[in-house]
């Protein structure tokens, strides 16, 4: 059964990208003050929260020495947080580039390895007293698109974020603390992420708020091959925002902020109207 539209669209989550190399907006933000103009004007559209990243995840990427990516990130933040009271992500895997974000005013870790990268990752989150993401990722950004295989695609990412939301409470991460997030774009096929993105609902039964991120995605050209260059994929990426909210997402990672809200508002106005 489908789930039926929330009474409320959920909340929508700017991307503020201060990396050389994503693979949509990489390098575009290349100071603090165009990284904190950026996510400023993000909330100005409409972002109930902003998600600040220094690593890219794309597939292929390299990793980014923790140092610099704590240069990269904290500088933003502080910036942010100076003039801007609302919610603060930070997008990482390493622990210490959280405690730093932390310390300089994030109030929730994103974290695509599902605090696994790092041994102490879980003990760090329960320390931070946070809210966490936890990201399905099928192997690691470098190779994760190398013929990803699953039996049953929304089964099997299922049960692993449900076991690491297990791993999480564990460590002491507070249950109500948790957020789950199916990993679009990340170790799968398109046809994976269609039926994640499809049967969304399987995920927000587990009992946890769904994180959703599939804007400008790779998906997007598989339907319409035309958009290879990410900025011409707005309409798909409107269209999997929509999906993924009548779904049960309770939150929506996008770069295109203003038109995700407008969006959004017009899917709840219908719900309401008799």
């Amino acid at each position: 059964m489908s789930t039926p539209p929330a009474a409320s669209p959920p909340r929508v989550m700017g991307i503020v990208n201060v990396t050389p190399d994503s693979f949509s907006d990489g390098g575009r933000l290349a100071s603090v003050e165009a990284a904190v103009a950026h996510g400023l004007r993000l909330v100005d559209q409409g972002a109930a929260l902003l998600d600040v990243g220094g690593e890219s995840t794309r597939p292929g990427a390299e990793p980014v020495p923790e140092a610099a990516e704590i240069a990269r990130v904290v500088p933003v933040i502080e910036g942010l947080r100076a003039v801007w009271t609302g919610p603060i992500s930070i997008d990482t895997m390493k622990p210490a580039v959280a405690r730093a974000a932390v310390a300089a005013g994030a109030t929730m870790w994103n974290d695509v390895a599902a605090l696994g990268f790092a041994p102490d990752a879980p003990g760090v989150a329960a320390d931070l007293n946070c809210d966490v993401v936890l990201m399905h990722m099928k192997g690691e950004p470098r190779t994760m698109q190398a013929a990803p295989h699953y039996d049953d695609v929304v089964a099997e990412v299922a049960d692993w974020l449900l076991a690491r939301a297990d791993a999480a409470m564990s460590a002491g991460v507070a249950r109500d603390r948790i957020w789950l997030d199916p990993g679009i774009g990340f170790g799968k096929s398109a046809a994976h992420n269609l039926a994640l993105t499809a049967r969304l609902d399987r995920l927000t039964d587990l009992g946890f708020p769904i994180l959703y991120g599939a804007s400008r995605k790779r998906t997007i050209q598989s339907v319409d091959p035309t958009a290879a260059d990410p900025a011409d994929r707005l309409g798909g990426s409107l269209a999997l925002a929509l999906e993924a909210a009548r779904r049960g997402a309770a939150i929506i990672r996008v770069h295109d902020v203003r038109e995700t809200v407008q969006a959004l508002a017009l899917q709840a106005a219908l719900a309401a109207t008799p």
